[in-house]
């Protein structure tokens, strides 16, 4: 007979889970800040566009880097300490950017930031999996997900009409204020493990399993073990190539495009921003519930329609010799917000195949691969305005926004092979599909 762990008191794990979210929530206000207010970052450090880009592109990267030191120290030390820090970090991130009197301090201050925001969602995963049960992490990742996405609403209205009515520096200090409430928060709330239980462990209530989670004996060695499980790197690419789109645009690109490029009145670019948000929230839900009913057609049927979804939708825009309609511009925000709920199947890939052992190390692995696509994106995006001549807001204009956009389109094709690749080597390394025989062969068949 199996004896299960203690299981711990509903309460304390929706209170726990509930802090988490609310420290995501905030970790994402900190990484999109800049993005309603990218004008006025580019007006303030006389910024042209690919400097503007270098503020989320350094961010990102150091986001990216971050993650697998983040694992890794998951692994080894809990979810509590490592998300606290993450915290601190953001604060101090966000102080020196309220103070910032150089393109070089505000640069470090984005660095910060990127490696205060690595710690905080790794983290929270590390609540749900060894908090709830374990048949529960898929609708608790993909919740996590949704309601994290609220921080960009954050970002996106208060936090520009705070920076409007007061200044610069107040808005972003009561940002690093908001981080430092919140590390005191998630210290004195989260804990590692629920009470009773001497060692990380995810459980399967309704089959009995139990399943360790636990630091890895040799750290290089968990690398490079998780990154050799073809599940790994699926999930990497699926998250390459899903949100880096919707990334760019809501992080930096879009308000520009909306307004300048578009035409559209502020109030109704923040709407089209809006749209993007609230529409990724309805639809992770239904991504999520999608992603458990078919666990093996997960790509074909979710993650590659998405990235077709997306790629349609911009190239329909771009195609325009004309502002695209409000209507359209709507359709695009949908479109590319469709990619952060399909984005969280990558986890479900690393969770479901990967031992429990290196859950957080091939997390990390697969989160970065949707912030270096991000990073890239954001990059190519800036770097094509500058060589059109259109690299100030005085000199953004349509055309030079529709060549810009379309520097994306490597970077999908690139993700959908490696998903058709590493989508076959992962059936035939789980014995879904069987091997071919190699030609040599055949004649002894």
């Amino acid at each position: 007979m199996i004896t299960l762990p203690p299981l711990p008191r509903p309460w304390r794990m929706w209170l726990l889970w509930g802090v988490g979210v609310a420290a995501y929530v905030l970790s994402v206000t900190n990484r999109t800040s800049l993005a309603s207010v990218g004008v006025d970052a580019a007006v303030r450090f006389d910024a042209d566009a690919s400097t503007l880009s270098m503020f989320a592109v350094i961010q990102l990267a150091v986001y990216g880097l971050m993650q697998i030191p983040a694992g890794l120290l998951l692994d080894r030390y809990g979810a509590r300490p490592i998300i606290t820090i993450g915290m601190v970090l953001m604060a101090a991130g966000q102080l020196v950017m309220a103070f910032a009197p150089s393109v070089g301090i505000a640069i470090v201050a984005r660095m910060l930031l990127g490696a205060g925001d690595a710690a905080v969602f790794p983290s929270v995963l590390r609540v749900i999996a060894t908090w709830f049960p374990d048949q529960k992490a898929p609708v608790m990742v993909q919740m996590t997900g949704v309601l994290g996405q609220a921080g960009q609403l954050l970002a996106l209205l208060p936090l520009a009409a705070l920076l409007h009515a007061t200044t610069w520096s107040v808005a972003f200090g009561s940002l690093a204020g908001l981080c430092v409430l919140f590390a005191v928060l998630t210290y004195a709330v989260i804990r590692n493990r629920p009470p009773g239980r001497d060692a990380d462990v995810s459980v399967d209530t309704s089959t009995g399993v139990i399943r360790a989670v636990t630091s890895s004996a040799d750290l290089r060695e968990g690398f490079r073990e998780s990154w050799a499980h073809p599940a790994t790197r699926l999930g990497f690419w699926s998250h390459f190539t899903t949100p880096f789109a919707g990334t760019a645009f809501v992080m930096l690109w879009g308000f520009p495009f909306l307004t300048v490029g578009q035409g559209l009145s502020t109030s109704l670019a923040s709407l089209v921003i809006a749209v993007f948000v609230v529409f990724g929230m309805f639809a992770g839900p239904v991504i999520g519930a999608l992603s458990s009913r078919h666990p093996m057609r997960r790509s074909n049927m979710l993650v590659l329609p998405t990235v077709a979804i997306q790629v349609v939708a911009w190239l329909v825009v771009i195609a325009l010799p004309e502002p695209a309609p409000l209507w359209l511009l709507f359709v695009l925000a949908c479109a590319l917000a469709t990619g952060g709920p399909a984005s969280m199947i990558a986890f479900d890939h690393a969770r479901t195949f990967n031992p429990s052992h290196r859950l957080s190390t091939a997390t990390g692995i697969v989160n970065g691969g949707g912030f270096l696509a991000g990073l890239i994106a954001i990059f190519l995006i800036g770097l094509a305005m500058d060589l059109q001549g259109a690299g100030t807001p005085e000199t953004y204009s349509l055309e030079a926004f529709r060549v810009a956009f379309l520097t994306q389109v490597p970077l999908w094709l690139l993700g959908s092979a490696f998903i058709v690749i590493e989508r076959k080597r992962t059936r035939l390394h789980i014995g879904l599909d069987e091997r071919r025989p190699r030609r040599r062969d055949r004649g002894q068949i």
